[in-house]
């Protein structure tokens, strides 16, 4: 029980400093103000122009009937691993929108490491709580998701944000509970049912859904 409660923590401790520094490279970037021009194809039809849009592909879905129990139970498991953690890993990716413009108008090293740390201490208060009560199924999801929202994998985002041994640190203890901080999102290969999932899951929920591209 001990160890399981050790293994825990160090997971929401990872998991934290993923989320305060997750490199947002495939964040939304909300369009505001009132000069704000949205491009849309149009087409003309009987003589009048009307806005065409490219329907996405439907997916028709149906249950595992077939499929034993433990199979079912192992994927209402993960689909609602990800109805808990997907709204954390969107967020990251527009907290890191965030402070890398701000970084990049910070020339000097001490003044973003002020600055770091400041927003390090703000956003322990919105997400320390809430991450604790992740299992650690659910914490192992929300780094993948992670990765896939940003296209890091989440040793390279620690190792950016509080340097290489914290992430060395980190990337041990992922170890002892059969996790690797350095895996990348397959979304044709072994990850292949949690992006089916996550489609259904946005259809249904309403969050935000991108194809994932992977970062060069």
């Amino acid at each position: 029980m001990q160890r399981l409660q050790r293994q825990k923590y160090y997971l929401h401790k990872i998991v934290l400093l993923l989320v305060i520094f997750t490199a947002g490279k495939n964040g939304v970037h909300a369009q505001t103000g009132i000069n704000d021009t949205l491009k849309t194809y149009a087409v003309v039809y009987n003589g009048d122009t009307m806005e065409a849009k490219t329907l996405y592909a439907v997916d028709v879905y149906t249950r595992i009937a077939n499929a034993n129990m433990a199979m079912r139970a192992e994927m209402t498991r993960l689909r609602n691993a990800i109805i808990v953690t997907y709204p954390y890993a969107q967020r990251s990716g527009l907290i890191l929108n965030e402070m890398n413009t701000a970084l990049a108008g910070i020339t000097e090293k001490s003044d973003r490491k002020d600055y770091i740390k400041s927003r390090e201490k703000e956003l322990k208060k919105e997400f320390t709580d809430p991450l604790s009560n992740l299992s650690i199924y659910q914490g192992k999801v929300l780094m993948k998701l992670i990765n896939r929202q940003t296209g890091n994998n989440c040793y390279d985002i620690i190792k950016e944000y509080k340097g290489g041994l914290t992430a060395r640190l980190y990337q041990t203890v992922a170890f002892f509970f059969s996790s690797n901080l350095k895996q990348d999102y397959e979304p044709g290969g072994d990850d292949y049912q949690m992006e089916m999932i996550l489609k259904e899951v946005c259809r249904t929920y309403g969050f935000s859904y991108a194809v994932y591209r992977q970062q060069m």
